[in-house]
C-alpha cells in the first residue's frame, strides 16, 4: 500500500473498513517471514526519516532545462542545416530526447517530484503526451499494472491480471507457460505464425523493439480520442472513470503531432520520402532506446504464477536487475542512458522515491537483501542484454520441444 499511496491516504482507510479476516483464512506465515516482513517495513521508515523520499527540484530543473536544449538542438539541426548528415543526425538526437522525455514523464508521474500530485500529472503531459506522443492515462494504467505484479503469468487463460509488460505474444514469449497458454487460447489460429516467430524470437528481438514505439503511439492516441483500450481492463477503466484530463491530453497529443509534423517535413522543404526517413530514423531509434532499458530491467529474470508468486519485497527483487557500468560503458553513461532505472530493484521497491535518491538508497537494499538471502542481480548492459537473449532462445528452444510432443510427426 505505501508503495503506490501518498503518505495521507492511510488517514482515508477507515472508509473502507468492511470487517476482519477470518485467521484460518490467513495464509500462515512462520516467524522469520513476519520478521522479514517487519524488517522491510523498518527499513521503509528508515528511509523516510532520512529524507530519501523528498526530491531536489534543482536537479529536476537541470534535467528538464537538458532535455529542452536536446529538442532545441535537434530542430536547430533541421532548420539551418540542408546536409544529409546532420538531418540523421537530428533524428537520432530526436529519438534520444523522447527516450529522456520518457524517464522524466515517468518520475513525475510517479510523483517523485511534487507532493501535490496533480503538478506532477501536469508535468508528465507535458513531458509525455505534448512532447512524446504517449497518453498520460494509457502509461499510468499500463505501468502501475507492471510494478504490482512484475513479470507475473495471468492467473487464468483469459484473465488480463498478470503483468501488461509480459503480455507480449504471440511476438514474444518470457516463458514456456506464455506460449502454451497462447497456443490453447489460440488453438488453430495462426499456429505456423505463433511457431515460427517463438522459434526466432531471439532474433527478432531488436527488431520488435525498433517498433516499439510506433504501437506506443497507436495505444496512446486510441486511449485519448475514445477509439479503444490495450485490453479489457484498461477500457473498463476508462469507461468506469474516464480521463482523468482529457481536454489536456487530447490537445497534448494534437501538439505533438503537429509540431512533430513540421519538424518531420524540414519546415516544409522536403519531400514525402524525405519526411518519411526523417520519421522513421526518430521513432525506431527512440523504440530501441527506451525498449532496451525496460529489457534490461526484468526480462529474462524470475517469471512467477499467480498461486506461487512471493512476498511484495521477493517478487519485485527477483523479477528485477539493476544495470551498472562494465564492458567499456562507463557509468556515468549508464546514469543517464538509463534515466534512474539502472537501480530498478531499488526503484520497484520504492516508487515514489526520487530518482537522485536510489543510489544512496541502493546500498542499505543491497544490504537489506544479502542479510535476508534474497536474490539481488545486478550486472553491466552488454552482460543483461546476453541474459535476455539467452533465455528467449531458452523459452524457444523449450516450446519447439513441446511442440514435437505433440505432433511427433512435424
Amino acid at each position: 500500500f505505501a508503495a503506490f499511496h501518498a503518505q495521507g491516504s492511510q488517514a482515508m482507510m477507515k472508509k473502507f473498513y468492511i470487517g476482519d479476516l477470518i485467521p484460518e483464512s490467513v495464509e500462515h506465515k512462520d516467524q522469520r517471514q513476519l520478521d522479514f516482513e517487519k524488517g522491510y517495513r523498518d527499513l521503509r521508515a528508515k528511509l523516510v526519516m532520512m529524507g530519501m523520499f523528498k526530491s531536489s527540484k534543482p536537479f529536476y530543473a537541470y534535467k528538464c532545462s537538458f532535455n529542452m536544449s536536446m529538442w532545441l538542438t535537434a530542430v536547430a539541426m533541421v532548420y539551418y542545416s540542408d546536409s544529409m548528415a546532420m538531418h540523421i543526425g537530428s533524428a537520432l538526437l530526436l529519438g534520444l530526447f523522447w527516450q529522456q522525455c520518457g524517464w522524466l514523464a515517468h518520475d513525475f508521474l510517479h510523483h517523485q517530484v511534487f507532493k501535490q500530485r496533480k503538478y506532477g500529472d501536469l508535468v508528465g503531459i507535458f513531458w509525455g503526451d505534448l512532447m512524446q506522443g504517449f497518453s498520460m492515462q494509457w502509461w499510468k494504467n499500463k505501468h502501475n499494472g507492471h510494478h504490482a505484479v512484475p513479470n507475473l503469468h495471468n492467473s487464468t487463460l483469459e484473465s488480463q491480471d498478470g503483468d501488461p509488460d509480459i503480455d507480449t505474444m504471440p511476438l514474444l514469449a518470457w516463458s514456456l507457460k506464455q506460449a502454451q497458454s497462447f497456443r490453447e487460447v489460440n488453438a488453430g489460429k495462426d499456429s505456423a505464425f505463433v511457431r515460427t516467430a517463438i522459434k526466432y524470437q531471439a532474433f527478432t528481438y531488436f527488431p520488435i523493439l525498433l517498433l516499439a514505439r510506433i504501437s506506443w503511439l497507436r495505444e496512446s492516441f486510441k486511449t485519448a480520442y475514445g477509439l479503444g483500450a490495450a485490453s479489457d481492463n484498461a477500457k473498463l477503466e476508462l469507461e468506469k472513470r474516464g480521463l482523468q484530463y482529457p481536454v489536456l491530453e487530447k490537445v497534448g497529443i494534437a501538439l505533438h503531432y503537429t509540431w512533430m509534423a513540421v519538424l518531420s517535413s524540414g519546415f516544409g522543404r522536403w519531400s514525402f520520402a524525405y519526411s518519411m526517413m526523417y520519421f522513421f530514423i526518430a521513432t525506431c531509434s527512440s523504440g530501441l532506446f527506451l525498449a532496451l532499458v525496460f529489457g534490461l530491467g526484468h526480462n529474462g529474470m524470475s517469471v512467477y504464477d499467480a498461486t506461487t508468486r512471493p512476498d511484495f519485497w521477493k517478487l519485485q527483487v527477483t523479477t528485477t536487475r539493476n544495470i551498472t557500468g562494465g564492458h567499456g560503458i562507463p557509468q556515468f553513461f549508464v546514469d543517464w542512458f538509463c534515466g534512474g532505472l539502472q537501480y530498478q530493484v531499488d526503484h520497484h521497491l520504492f516508487p515514489m522515491m526520487p530518482r537522485n535518491n536510489l543510489k544512496k538508497c541502493h546500498k542499505l537494499v543491497e544490504s537489506f537483501c544479502k542479510e535476508w538471502g534474497v536474490t539481488y542481480h545486478e550486472c553491466d548492459m552488454v552482460v543483461g542484454t546476453y541474459e535476455v537473449l539467452n533465455h528467449l532462445s531458452k523459452v524457444s528452444d523449450d516450446f519447439l520441444v513441446e511442440m514435437v510432443k505433440d505432433f511427433p510427426a512435424m
